[in-house]
């Protein structure tokens, strides 16, 4: 992404991070899967291994918080 990121909604500056998840007691950071997940009934998205996954950026709008996510 570019080093200046400017707000598509208010043209605010934007600063990246990421999005946390915080499952069996552990923290991961968030990752795009290609493809649809698979459904089971002790998950909503299962993943067949091996999968194509990109970690995902995400950046906020530090005048009107709306985010914007890539996978890069």
């Amino acid at each position: 992404m570019e080093a200046s990121m400017n707000c598509l909604r208010c043209k605010g500056d934007m600063e990246q991070g990421f999005l946390l998840d915080h499952s069996h007691n552990s923290n991961f950071a968030g990752k795009w899967v290609k493809g649809s997940p698979e459904r089971s009934t002790l998950s909503d998205a299962a993943v067949k291994t091996p999968v194509h996954t990109k970690e995902i950026v995400t950046y906020r709008c530090t005048a009107c918080g709306y985010l914007e996510s890539y996978a890069h």
